[in-house]
C-alpha cells in the first residue's frame, strides 16, 4: 500500500504540489495532466528520486525520507527516455547490473536476464550494443531492467511517448499482464481503458480521483 499524508512541494517560488492525501492499493493506476500540473513530480517522490519538502511518503510502511535504499528495493522507475536509463554497452550488462549490486549470483542473475529476455522476444539481441536497439526494443530493456529487480512496484513515466503505433501496442501489452503494481504517468489516454484508477492533476493538486470512464472525460474537459 501506497500512502501519501500532507505532501507539497516547490521549485523555487512554485508550488508545484499542493497538500496532497492518498492512499493507493489498486493494482493499475494512472496519472493524467497537463504540463505542468505537478504528476511528474509526485510520480518521481513515490521511489524515493525526490523527498517532499512536507509530509510523507510511505511505501508497505517504509518512509521515503528515511528508507531510501529498500524503497528503491520495492519501487522500480522506468524513464520516459530509455536512453536515459540504459547506461552499459550490450543488453545482458546493462540487465546484470542491478542484481550485481543486490550480491546475487552469477546463476540467478543469468536466469532471470534470459527469462525476461525470453518473455520480450528478446533473447536473441542478449549480446547486441545497446546503441544500436530500436526505440521500441530500447525501451523494453529499460523495462526489463526493472523487472529482473523484481520490485513489487514500477512506476513509468511517459512510457509510449517517444514509440510508434506498433511498439506502443506491444507496452500496452506488456502493462496489461505485469504482476506487480504499476502506476503510469501518461498522455496516451488509450492506454488507460482497462487500469483501476486514474488520478488527473492540475496545478499540484488532484481535481478527480476515479475510474477511466470518468475521469478521463473529465480531464478532456480540462483541457478544452
Amino acid at each position: 500500500m501506497i500512502e501519501i499524508n500532507n505532501i507539497s512541494h516547490h521549485f523555487g517560488t512554485r508550488e508545484v504540489l499542493k497538500n496532497i492525501n492518498l492512499t493507493i492499493n489498486e493494482k493499475k493506476v494512472a496519472i493524467i495532466g497537463g504540463n505542468g500540473s505537478g504528476k511528474s513530480t509526485f510520480a518521481r517522490m513515490l521511489n524515493g528520486l525526490l523527498i517532499p519538502e512536507q509530509g510523507e511518503i510511505l511505501i508497505d510502511g517504509l518512509n521515503t525520507k528515511k528508507e531510501g535504499k529498500k524503497i528503491r528495493k520495492k519501487v522500480g522507475f522506468v524513464f520516459q527516455n530509455p536512453d536515459n536509463q540504459i547506461v552499459f554497452p550490450t543488453v545482458e550488462e546493462d540487465l546484470a547490473f542491478g542484481m550485481k549490486n543486490l550480491g546475487l549470483s552469477k546463476e540467478i542473475i543469468a536466469q532471470r536476464i534470459d527469462e525476461v529476455l525470453t518473455r520480450h522476444n528478446l533473447l536473441d539481441f542478449k549480446q547486441h550494443a545497446t546503441h544500436l536497439l530500436s526505440g521500441g526494443q530500447k525501451q523494453l530493456v529499460a523495462i526489463s531492467g526493472v523487472l529482473v529487480m523484481q520490485p513489487d512496484y514500477i512506476v513509468f513515466d511517459e512510457p509510449t511517448t517517444l514509440l510508434d503505433l506498433k511498439n506502443k501496442r506491444i507496452i500496452a501489452e506488456l502493462l496489461n499482464t505485469l504482476e506487480q503494481h504499476i502506476i503510469v504517468i501518461s498522455h496516451d489516454l488509450d492506454l488507460l481503458d482497462h487500469f483501476d484508477r486514474v488520478l488527473v492533476f492540475d496545478d499540484g493538486k488532484i481535481v478527480c480521483d476515479d475510474i477511466p470512464q470518468i475521469a478521463i472525460p473529465k480531464y478532456r474537459d480540462l483541457m478544452r
